[in-house]
């Protein structure tokens, strides 16, 4: 998410604004707002974009139609799509050759389907959402399937759904490492952690952020009664009659200025003793393309 933000910052300041941005470059509205003061101009499609200025592909990917199109128009374009994404894309691309069905787990509608299923010709890749659609699933030759995973999905909602079609497919080829995202992963641990410990616990981050709202479900799983909010002014102090203890945390998309901003808000209702619980440093870097680095 850091890395697809910084790619839009740079190419402001290496081109000048506008820059265009197809689709919101990561689901957070203070990220998008703040870019938008800078100079950049979000749209849905390519055609909105005239073909004299940059325009960034956000970190959720996009079908190969798209890049295919902006060169076309000899349009100047930056790929911002998350690295992580790409390498379900090329799974995608190594089971398709070798003539595997293909099954996505995945959320219909999400941009990171979209473009994941985009990288194929259509009907290549079948969408599974639930466990009911993993034992539903007719393949044509139920020895030579494959599947791969969006990258914000629940773990635990994924492993049920990895383990019907396991069960009903035994040779099923499985992505050579997990494709959820390392970062969605940790924190759907440490929610975990922090939930058995709270009363209540407050996600921050947008509503049409998966790996948000993926957080709020595990944390209500955990046994607290959590809530999603964009900001501090999303809180409904209300939520915490009776609390004792209050948990905080972020979709990877989050500023840490909104995780202060809620504690600044507790702190002027509540004496608050804060302790931070740490389960996983997170170390991985992303190079930045060629030409902003």
């Amino acid at each position: 998410m850091d890395r697809a933000i910084q790619i839009v910052e740079r190419a402001i300041s290496k081109y000048g604004a506008p820059v265009y941005v197809r689709h919101e470059i990561v689901h957070n509205r203070h990220v998008v707002e703040r870019l938008k003061t800078l100079g950049a101009i979000f749209v849905e499609e390519l055609e909105e974009c005239p073909p004299d200025r940059p325009v960034v592909f956000s970190a959720h990917g996009v079908p190969k139609t798209v890049p295919a199109e902006a060169r076309a128009r000899r349009m100047l374009y930056l790929d911002a799509t998350c690295p992580l994404v790409s390498k379900v894309h090329v799974e995608a691309g190594r089971h398709f050759d070798a003539g595997r069905e293909i099954v996505l787990i995945g959320h219909a509608g999400h941009p990171e389907v979209v473009g994941t299923l985009g990288q194929l010709p259509r009907g290549a890749v079948a969408l599974i959402e639930t466990v009911e659609d993993a034992q539903t699933f007719t393949p044509r030759d139920p020895a030579n399937v494959a599947f791969i995973t969006q990258t914000t999905l629940s773990v635990d909602d994924t492993a049920d759904i990895v383990a019907a079609l396991k069960a009903r497919f035994p040779q099923i080829a499985t992505p050579h490492k997990e494709d959820i995202c390392y970062a969605t992963t940790n924190r759907q641990e440490a929610v975990k952690v922090v939930a058995a410990r709270s009363d209540v616990l407050l996600v921050l981050g947008s509503a049409n952020s998966s790996n948000s709202v993926r957080l709020a479900e595990v944390a209500g799983k955990a046994g607290a009664r959590a809530y999603l909010i964009d900001d501090a002014s999303g809180l409904d102090l209300a939520w915490l009659a009776g609390a004792k203890t209050v948990g905080l945390t972020a979709g990877a998309s989050a500023p840490e200025m909104l995780v202060q901003g809620v504690i600044d808000r507790l702190a002027q209702s509540f004496q608050l003793s804060i302790e931070e619980i740490d389960v996983k440093r997170e170390t991985v870097i992303f190079k930045l393309p060629r030409v902003l680095a």
